[in-house]
């Protein structure tokens, strides 16, 4: 029986985790510009630390222009760059091309809403030499809470790799991310959205669950 039992016990040590958790933070700052009746102007800058709050992971910078169809649909392009710097491996700087629609599926802005944003990037690294195609899918929801204009949120993404690289985004599932928060109004244009996301990552041995304190501000000029 002991020898058994230390037999088990060996296996069990040997074995790869079947997760890896992690507590992040993330900050990001967006700002939305109306240029005219259609077009717009979008910013965005994102900074997330890793490896429980301890390192600054990754830095995100994303501007695009859109033109509005409608008063509920817009159709953006632009790009992104995203340093990452991972404990483990060696830091990679990728740059995206990136498409995307966003629209009003339920509701008016005011009360109860539900929007969307249909996302496909084209996404290059100078340490690899193939171009990953990944489409990601948003849902969100908002409610009023109470009369001071501060809303509760609510949204899912869920990324799918369209093509298996050379530096190593998968087919399939790549990852979800989910978010519960609120969205509290600063000033006329200003908005602060606090809150808890929750990412389970598809990663080649252990998956990866990464538990985030998330906080972004949106300024809509």
């Amino acid at each position: 029986m002991v020898r058994a039992g230390l037999a088990v016990a060996a296996l069990l040590a040997a074995a790869p985790a079947l997760a890896e958790d992690d507590v992040q933070a993330w900050s990001a700052a967006t700002a939305t510009v109306t240029v005219s009746d259609r077009v717009v102007v979008w910013l965005e800058g994102q900074a997330r630390t890793s490896n429980d709050v301890s390192r600054l992971n990754q830095v995100l910078l994303r501007p695009g222009v859109g033109y509005r169809v409608s008063p509920t649909t817009t159709l953006f392009v632009g790009y992104a760059h995203v340093f990452t710097n991972p404990p483990g491996p060696a830091r990679t700087n990728e740059h995206r091309v990136w498409q995307q629609a966003t629209f009003r599926i339920a509701g008016d802005g005011k009360g109860v809403t539900l929007s969307g944003r249909s996302r496909l990037e084209q996404r290059s690294l100078v340490q690899g030499e193939d171009t990953g195609v990944r489409f990601r899918q948003l849902l969100r929801l908002t409610a009023p809470v109470g009369d001071q204009g501060v809303q509760a949120v609510g949204w899912s993404e869920l990324f799918l790799g369209l093509n298996r690289t050379d530096w190593g985004q998968p087919t399939g599932f790549d990852r979800a991310r989910n978010f519960a928060g609120l969205s509290v109004p600063l000033s006329r244009t200003l908005r602060a959205e606090p809150g808890y996301m929750y990412e389970p990552i598809r990663q080649r041995g252990a998956d990866r669950h990464n538990h985030i304190a998330s906080v972004t501000l949106n300024l809509t000029l």
